[in-house]
């Protein structure tokens, strides 16, 4: 009799061991000083609204000025990301799949453009403000907007997904707004005027010609740059099987709603010679906002404005994200100072955070007078080059993957996801990352409306040099071999290894219901 209770408190011990067993089994792996905290909303959020910000808004505006395989490398990234959620991502995915010296140029180079893209985002809040008012400086803008940024950086990363929750919802419906209303306007429903047709088209389709459209390529890369940072998150993410391949999914929504319907509807409205636009001399340098301001809507106009603003203070708050959390990874692979590895109890990496926040707004007022403008011209020049460089890395390391999951004799129904656009979308991407850096050289060198000078192809390709010269840098100093082999690749180290149950669990009333409903409608 006396021995039942004792029985009954070992099975009891018995269950609770096997119980935090199973817990522990139940998708674990590729640990980091980071948390788990961002659910599949989230993800999908910030894949969807990451790059919508000066590069669509604005930059559209110098794409029409100028000249009248992000999706395939998307798909690498979801792939990878959901076997390895690394804190830098493709970064990391170079140094196991490529070769450490590789893995030292991305790294540097692309936290580089993470510091210059949050400088870009900012320098150009005084632009914006100037629709409404003259009477801020703009190192006053720059100084305001710097501390928003700052202040959805430190409170966790709860509060940062949720933060871009809110941004990525108002520009992704905002899109939808505009498409419908500049249908309107160009068919002649505003006031200001009649109907435009394909006026513009038919007048000059190609302006400056053919170099002109090619000329159009840089702006083109810097606007869609960001599609990479689901990569980054997945580290953050409770579960990466389920939340990547929807970010994934959203990024073929993003092409054709954002970029190309967008700029179909900017060229059909704006005159690609009206002084207003982006990069000549007007203050509305939105070519959305100029369409408004013709049609005779100028709350329409004023809105816009404002939707600009919160994309690009949107924009630079994940960018800061993203460059602290590169240079976390960077000291994981022993490649940046130890201290950078350090994270609070709650994952903010705050060395890290401290580092990429501070560069990132102090080169923007480097664009506050006109002696450092030439200097923050060059660095702005970079980023291109710097994200072709990205894209084409995370296609090879998707392609060196497979090669060496297949050389050590594994299928690929042991994945936990698969691409289906693998193998011809890897090597599709990486082909055409290859042929634009070549376009590039050839602006480089022949610039459109200038004569070849030393000086402008330095400044239009010294990206390509500052990776150079980190790469074979590198290599001299890890004195290892060009490539990993296949059969060296230890495919299980940092890896995250899953189970048939699911693992995050979302509440499913009120707005996060909803979303998550949407979400689920588009997406899946």
């Amino acid at each position: 009799m006396d021995s039942q209770p004792e029985d009954k408190v070992s099975n009891e011990k018995s269950t609770a061991v096997a119980a935090e067993s199973d817990q522990h089994r139940r998708d674990h792996g590729a640990e980091t000083e980071l948390q788990r905290h961002l659910s599949t909303r989230h993800v999908t959020m910030i894949a969807l609204g990451s790059s919508i910000g000066m590069g669509l808004w604005l930059g559209s505006g110098k794409s029409l000025a100028s000249g009248g395989p992000v999706g395939f490398s998307s798909h690498s990234i979801g792939e990878l990301a959901i076997l390895y959620p690394l804190p830098s991502a493709f970064v990391q995915w170079t140094h196991k799949f490529v070769s450490p010296s590789a893995a030292f140029a991305l790294g540097w180079a692309y936290w580089f453009n993470y510091v210059l893209t949050v400088a870009n985002e900012l320098q150009v809040t005084g632009v914006i403000l100037r629709f409404w008012t003259d009477k801020l400086s703009n190192a006053a803008c720059i100084t305001i907007f710097w501390a928003v940024v700052i202040a959805a950086n430190v409170f966790g990363v709860k509060v940062f997904g949720e933060i871009e929750v809110i941004g990525s919802s108002i520009k992704f419906g905002w899109i939808i707004v505009v498409i419908f209303s500049l249908i309107v306007t160009s068919a002649g429903g505003a006031p200001g005027h009649g109907p435009i047709g394909f006026r513009y088209w038919k007048s000059d389709p190609f302006t400056h010609g053919f170099k002109g459209f090619l000329s159009v390529m840089p702006t083109c890369i810097f606007a869609m740059a960001g599609s990479e940072n689901c990569g980054l998150v997945a580290a953050e993410t409770i579960n990466p099987r389920k939340s990547v391949p929807r970010a994934v999914g959203s990024i073929w929504l993003r092409l054709t709603l954002f970029y190309v319907l967008g700029a179909v509807m900017v060229t059909i409205n704006v005159d690609p010679h009206n002084k207003d636009l982006f990069g000549q001399s007007g203050t509305n340098a939105s070519p959305f906002v100029i369409a408004y301001r013709e049609a005779g809507l100028s709350a329409l106009a004023h809105m816009m404005n404002a939707i600009i603003l919160i994309s690009v203070v949107s924009t630079g708050t994940i960018y800061v994200y993203s460059g602290s959390r590169n240079i976390l990874g960077l000291a994981h692979m022993n490649m940046a100072p130890k201290q950078f590895r350090l994270a609070d109890n709650s994952g903010r990496p705050w060395p890290a955070l401290v580092l990429s926040v501070i560069l990132g707004g102090g080169f923007a007022y480097l664009n506050v007078t006109n002696s450092s403008a030439d200097v923050f011209s060059w660095l702005s020049n970079m980023t291109s080059l710097f994200t072709l460089f990205g894209w084409g890395m995370i296609c090879l390391a998707h392609i060196r993957f497979r090669h060496a999951w297949h050389a050590q004799g594994r299928p690929d129904s042991a994945l936990p996801w698969k691409s289906w656009t693998y193998p011809y979308g890897a090597w599709w991407g990486l082909v055409w990352c290859m042929v634009l850096i070549v376009v590039e050289f050839y602006l480089a060198v022949w610039p459109l409306g200038l004569p070849p000078s030393a000086k402008s192809f330095f400044s239009s390709y010294v990206s390509v040099i500052v990776i150079l010269v980190l790469y074979l840098g590198a290599a001299l100093y890890y004195r290892g071999p060009w490539w990993i082999k296949l059969t060296d690749i230890d495919l299980d180290a940092n890896r995250r290894f899953y189970v048939d149950g699911e693992v995050e669990k979302e509440p499913k009333q009120g707005l996060r219901g909803m979303a998550d409903k949407v979400l689920g409608v588009v997406f899946n």
